[in-house]
């Protein structure tokens, strides 16, 4: 699957936006920015034209925004945030934002449920899913598992085109002190595209900027620090899984500022 050859980031033009749609990225670009009063810090890889998947800790509704606007142009044009269907089709106004303004890869988080036994949805970009999980449940008591290669296929299908990903491994927003264990569709990712950059990415101060059960972001100064790239081993027999998803979770962790 991922050891066809691909488009190299420097050729892929980048999508064709209305102007509505250019209007609101470079609002909701300016916004973040003077918000948050973000700094990007390149400490482990340069912002240069890589196919790249960015690995980030999870913390708030404005994770994947955050980042999406702390990449340069060049990169921010090619560089697309992965999102739940369930929410992000909800409305025109959230398919505007998502597929105009970020085209966003939308992943399905259950493949049976109807739209009465659908519980509030999550806004935040989510993480792929593990083989056997659905990321919520439904009111059927006999839901069907999506299999991991179907959850995955479109983040498959965007790299396949040579863009770049945005993904949360953990999954779900964390505020603790630890990073969760991290879902197992990154080194099925990694595994299938090894001429892809897995880079970790931490993102400081994010949940203080939009505090659960908030509506108003609060001005705040955060960061954005691009890590190295996580690489597959061939040493990592007998369990390459685990062993890669740990390397990931340490490289993210890693880059956590230390506070006194």
């Amino acid at each position: 699957m991922g050891n066809t050859d691909t488009t190299s980031p420097h050729s892929l033009t980048p999508p064709k936006r209305r102007p509505a749609a250019r209007l609101a990225a470079f609002g909701l670009t300016t916004l973040a920015r003077a918000l948050t009063g973000v700094r990007s810090l390149w400490t482990g890889c340069a912002p240069e034209p890589r196919q790249r998947v960015y690995f980030a800790n999870h913390t708030s509704h404005t994770d994947f925004l955050l980042l999406w606007a702390s990449l340069p142009p060049a990169l921010r044009a090619v560089t697309r945030p992965v999102a739940g269907a369930d929410y992000w089709l909800a409305s025109p106004m959230r398919r505007f934002i998502i597929q105009d303004v970020f085209n966003g890869v939308l992943v399905e988080r259950k493949s049976n449920a109807t739209q009465h036994d659908k519980l509030p949805p999550s806004p935040q970009a989510i993480s792929h899913q593990d083989e056997s999980a659905t990321a919520h449940p439904a009111a059927d008591p006999t839901p069907i598992p999506r299999t991991c290669s179907t959850a995955l296929q479109p983040l498959h299908d965007a790299l396949a085109q040579g863009h770049s990903l945005i993904i949360f491994p953990e999954g779900t927003r964390n505020l603790g002190d630890e990073l969760l264990p991290f879902k197992s569709g990154i080194y099925h990712l990694a595994r299938e595209w090894p001429q892809v950059e897995f880079v970790p990415v931490w993102l400081e101060n994010l949940h203080r900027v939009m505090p659960k059960g908030h509506v108003i972001p609060l001005p705040l100064l955060c960061t954005v620090n691009f890590g190295a790239p996580v690489l597959l081993q061939p040493n990592d027999a007998p369990d390459p899984k685990t062993l890669y998803l740990q390397r990931c979770r340490d490289a993210l962790q890693a880059l956590k500022p230390v506070r006194d």
